[in-house]
């Protein structure tokens, strides 16, 4: 019971953060509406794996490289930044095609995330969660706050099986809700304008991630 309200905490903190809009909302959304609930699930997958490396980062103070280390700090982050930057591209690029379960339906699926292949959506999926070096700091943030200093290491893999959960459950929640009718009607009907939007959003949240400065 000691350590029961930390780690409530730590999960509501957790949960609020991956709510958030971001990246990785708008490739999960877009995944589940152009191309199908299953997709979206594996790519949510992803997601939380990616969200545990960066918190097991944290946790064993590899963020401390980053620190140190200006440099490699500078590598991974503008490395994420150009994956952000290609996938908001090719989105931009992408023609109007019909949607198919088997083929291709847009460029990011046709190129970045292809139907044919679940480990490359899954590939593509995880790359695009790890491409924030920043999430460590935060991760490295809240566990300093919200976690008892001296707290066994059972705690600490108790949160990384947190992260987890929340980052694949709320990203599941998102590819269910996109893969609805409506929903990939909608997305059938405007996908030009919708993967013209997105693509400039992930564009522009990649060049702000490779103009961050420390």
């Amino acid at each position: 019971m000691e350590y029961f309200l930390p780690l409530l905490s730590f999960a509501l903190v957790h949960v609020l953060a991956v709510a958030s809009p971001g990246p990785s909302f708008l490739f999960i959304s877009h995944t589940a509406a152009t191309r199908s609930r299953g997709a979206g699930v594996l790519a949510s997958f992803a997601m939380g794996w990616g969200g545990l490396i960066w918190a097991a980062a944290a946790l064993f103070g590899l963020q401390a490289l980053l620190v140190q280390f200006v440099w490699l700090e500078i590598a991974v982050r503008l490395a994420g930044a150009a994956y952000l930057i290609y996938l908001g591209i090719r989105l931009m690029l992408s023609r109007r095609e019909p949607r198919s379960e088997g083929g291709p339906a847009d460029a990011v699926s046709a190129d970045a995330v292809p139907s044919t292949s679940g480990s490359k959506l899954f590939r593509a999926a995880l790359l695009l969660q790890l491409s924030n070096p920043k999430v460590i700091v935060f991760f490295g943030s809240i566990f300093a706050v919200l976690l008892p200093v001296g707290a066994p290491s059972w705690v600490g893999y108790a949160a990384l099986a947190i992260v987890f959960v929340n980052e694949f459950w709320w990203y599941a929640l998102v590819s269910v809700v996109f893969s609805t009718g409506p929903a990939r009607r909608f997305f059938d009907r405007w996908k030009i304008w919708i993967n013209r939007i997105a693509g400039g959003v992930l564009t522009l949240l990649g060049v702000r991630l490779a103009l961050l400065v420390r």
